[in-house]
C-alpha cells in the first residue's frame, strides 16, 4: 500500500490522517464553498469535509445515523488538530521545495509501476497533482513538528542510567543459537543432501541448490533465535548440537530438515552500554509524545477555531 505521508521518527504520527485529510483545507481567500471549519486563516468546506470523511470509512462499515454523527465529530476533532499544525506552519512560513516533493514522490512510488500508481490514486479520488499537494503538506507537517517539538526534546545520560537501573530485568536475554537449515520434501532426497554435507560440501551452497525454504537464498541462514521462536522440532534438534555440528534428519510439517549450528550465545543480561540506544529511543519517544501533546494544546488555546455544528449535524446520514 502506498503511504501519502512522511514516516515520522517518533510516536507522533499523523500519516493515517494525511491519507484521508490532505487536500481538504485551503487558505480562506480561495475557499469557494461555505466553510464548516475555520482554523485561523485556514478553512474546510462542508463538501470537502464530507468527501474526506466518507473516504475514511471502510467499505464494510455500515454505521447507523447516531454512529455516523459520532464518527463525524471524532473525525472533525482530528481534522482540527491537523489544521492547527498547518496553520502553525503558515505562521512560521515553513515551506517545502519542489525538489523535496519530487524526492518524496520517488520514494513513495518506487515499488509501483505508473499504471499501478495511477490505479491506486484513482481509487482514492486523486490525480498526480493533488497527490503531490498531499505530499507537500505531509512534508510541511513533519518540518513544523521537527522544529517545534523534536528539536526541543533532550534525553540525559542520567535519565538513561536511571531507567536502566529500574528496569534491569527487561534486558535479560535467553540463550540463543544461530543456525542454518536445508529442507526438502522427501526422506530419500534428505539422505542424499546429508551425505553430501558429511562429505564436506559447503552447507550454504547445498542449501542454495536444494532447499525449499525461502531462506535458501541466504544459504539457509535462520539468524539468531531463542527457544520457543521456532517450531519445537527445530528447537529439539538445534539446541542439542555443538558449535559447527550437523544434525541428523529431522522431520517437521514442512518437510525433512538438516541443521548446522553455527554459533551459540549463553543467557545473559545486557550491560548499560549495550542497552543504551534502545533506552534512549524509548525515552525520546515518550518525551516527544508528551511534548507534542503540550504543544498541540497550546496551539488550540492560541488559535481562532470556528465550527458550524448545526451544519455538521445536518449532513445526510446515509
Amino acid at each position: 500500500m502506498l503511504v501519502c505521508g512522511v514516516k515520522m521518527r517518533c510516536a507522533i504520527c499523523l500519516i493515517s490522517l494525511l491519507l484521508i485529510l490532505s487536500g481538504t483545507a485551503c487558505r480562506e481567500q480561495v475557499t469557494t464553498d461555505q466553510p464548516l471549519v475555520r482554523v485561523d486563516d485556514r478553512a474546510v468546506s462542508v463538501a470537502r469535509f464530507e468527501q474526506a470523511f466518507r473516504r475514511s470509512l471502510s467499505a464494510d462499515e455500515h454505521p447507523d445515523p447516531e454512529q455516523l454523527r459520532q464518527l463525524r465529530r471524532a473525525f472533525l476533532a482530528q481534522l482540527i488538530d491537523r489544521e492547527l499544525i498547518l496553520a502553525e506552519a503558515d505562521r512560521l512560513d515553513i515551506r517545502v521545495s519542489p525538489a523535496e516533493v519530487a524526492e518524496m514522490e520517488r520514494a513513495e512510488s518506487r515499488d509501483y509501476s505508473d499504471g499501478e500508481l495511477d490505479a491506486w490514486l484513482k481509487r482514492q479520488g486523486l490525480d498526480r497533482e493533488s497527490w503531490r499537494r498531499q505530499l507537500a503538506e505531509a512534508l510541511r507537517i513533519d518540518k513544523v513538528i521537527d522544529r517545534q517539538v523534536r528539536a526541543r526534546v533532550h534525553v540525559d545520560e542520567a535519565d538513561i542510567a536511571a531507567w536502566y537501573g529500574e528496569h534491569r530485568d527487561q534486558f535479560d536475554r535467553p540463550e540463543q543459537v544461530r543456525a542454518r537449515q536445508i529442507v526438502v520434501a522427501g526422506r530419500e532426497q534428505a539422505e542424499k543432501v546429508l551425505a553430501r554435507l558429511r562429505q564436506g560440501e559447503d552447507f550454504a551452497e547445498v542449501a542454495k541448490a536444494f532447499s525449499l525454504s525461502p531462506d535458501a537464498e541466504q544459504g539457509g541462514d535462520l539468524g539468531w533465535f531463542a527457544r520457543g521462536r521456532m517450531p519445537d522440532e527445530f528447537d529439539r534438534a538445534v539446541f542439542a548440537l555443538a558449535r559447527g555440528q550437523l544434525s541428523g534428519l529431522v522431520q517437521s510439517p514442512y518437510g525433512w530438515h538438516v541443521f548446522l549450528l553455527e554459533d551459540r550465545r549463553p543467557a545473559r543480561r545486557l550491560k548499560l552500554k549495550e542497552a543504551r540506544a534502545e533506552i534512549e529511543e524509548r525515552l525520546r519517544a515518550d518525551a516527544e509524545r508528551e511534548a507534542f501533546g503540550r504543544w498541540l494544546e497550546d496551539l488550540r488555546h492560541r488559535a481562532r477555531i470556528q465550527v458550524d455544528f448545526a451544519r455538521l449535524d445536518k449532513l445526510r446520514a446515509d
